[in-house]
């Protein structure tokens, strides 16, 4: 972990947005990114001012296109709510930070369909920039683990997995409801991971109860991964909110609550697959599973919600690539184009029968 002191050279970046999100979430991880915070804008003027004094910046606008106009940046960070309706505006301002000649950081989800992704599509290419959506799960150490375990020859490839995630799918009545398609758009956090874990999908089957309005996604893979991503909607308040398993060839590993995670490793033997009559269930200390869960203790870094929850690494491989001049690898154009694809032909899918992508 690097500290923003560290990095010989930084990106200069205005920022669009002073409210919650921005100042629990996205600023502080400028501590450990190679980031050089020049402005904030604002309309609200008093905490835009409190805010830019907070975290350092320079300057503080109540209007983001005098930000855009005035100062001499690398790149903008947008972190805005959601219209009337509910649903996400950044679009618009992340269109007019690129055609000023901004590379752009915006906080998920970064629109509300697919269709609206080719706004970003033309900014990039009329001002040659980059777009990134800060998709935190992708960056989470806990899931990166798995991308290296699962990649390791001993788990045998990635063969099926499972996702629960509370959230409820709309009944098919009220999926073109622009509020209901607002609250959904929650699906892209999960599926984002699902993204960086396996890939692009070719299809899916949706089953959904009429309950709760909770729902089972059975999808597979280009790469012929299969799996289920469960909107467990009806899930008890004081659950964890995520579980994710992937199952590989005679190994396993499984993320609790975004920071538990446990490796089960191939080659044990169990009861009537064993040579002879074990004596215990405790096998030999190298096949043992192998649990990491943070500590509390110590304010180490590494316990830091911003770190676990992958905003920091996020942040911090946003700043990395454009200081090398290349595009961000996750949380890209090709990304979002996907993961808003798969959402809208969620809410379009006719339950029960299967949707193919492509």
């Amino acid at each position: 972990m690097r500290y923003n002191y560290e990095y010989g050279k930084k990106l200069r970046v205005g920022f669009i947005g002073a409210g919650e999100q921005a100042y629990v979430n996205i600023l502080p991880c400028f501590q450990y990114a190679p980031i050089d915070l020049i402005a904030v804008a604002d309309p609200n003027e008093e905490r835009g001012v409190a805010v830019a004094r907070q975290f350092g910046a320079r300057h503080c606008y109540a209007n983001h296109k005098a930000l855009l106009a005035k100062e001499r940046l690398d790149a903008v960070f947008i972190v805005v709510g959601r219209d009337e309706e509910g649903l996400p505006h950044s679009r618009e301002l992340a269109s007019e930070a690129l055609r000023a000649g901004f590379h752009v950081w915006l906080a998920p989800p970064p629109c509300a369909s697919q269709k609206e992704v080719s706004t970003f599509t033309d900014a990039c290419m009329a001002s040659r920039k980059y777009v990134m959506t800060g998709f935190k799960r992708m960056f989470a150490p806990a899931y990166l683990k798995v991308v290296q375990i699962t990649q390791d020859p001993a788990f045998g490839g990635i063969s099926t997995f499972a996702m629960r995630y509370p959230l409820a799918l709309p009944a098919a009545s009220a999926r073109q409801d622009s509020q209901a398609r607002a609250t959904f758009l929650e699906f892209v956090h999960p599926y984002a991971l699902l993204t960086r874990l396996f890939g692009e999908c070719e299809g899916f089957c949706v089953m959904r109860s009429d309950k709760t309005g909770g729902a089972v996604i059975n999808i597979r893979y280009r790469n012929g991964v299969v799996g289920s991503l469960h909107l467990a909607a009806g899930q008890a308040l004081t659950s964890p909110l995520e579980r994710l398993e992937v199952i590989g060839n005679g190994a396993n590993v499984v993320v609790e609550n975004g920071v538990r995670l446990t490796y089960y490793r191939a080659g044990g033997v169990r009861g009537a697959a064993s040579d002879g009559r074990p004596e215990s269930f405790i096998g030999p200390d190298e096949l043992a599973p192998i649990i990491w869960e943070p500590e509390f203790s110590m304010g180490e870094v590494y316990n830091k919600q911003v770190v676990l929850e992958g905003y920091v690494g996020c942040i911090q491989h946003f700043g990395e690539r454009l200081l090398q001049g290349e595009a961000p690898r996750h949380g890209n154009l090709v990304d979002m184009l996907h993961i808003m694809t798969v959402y809208d032909r969620v809410l379009e899918a006719k339950e029960n029968a299967w949707t193919s992508l492509y």
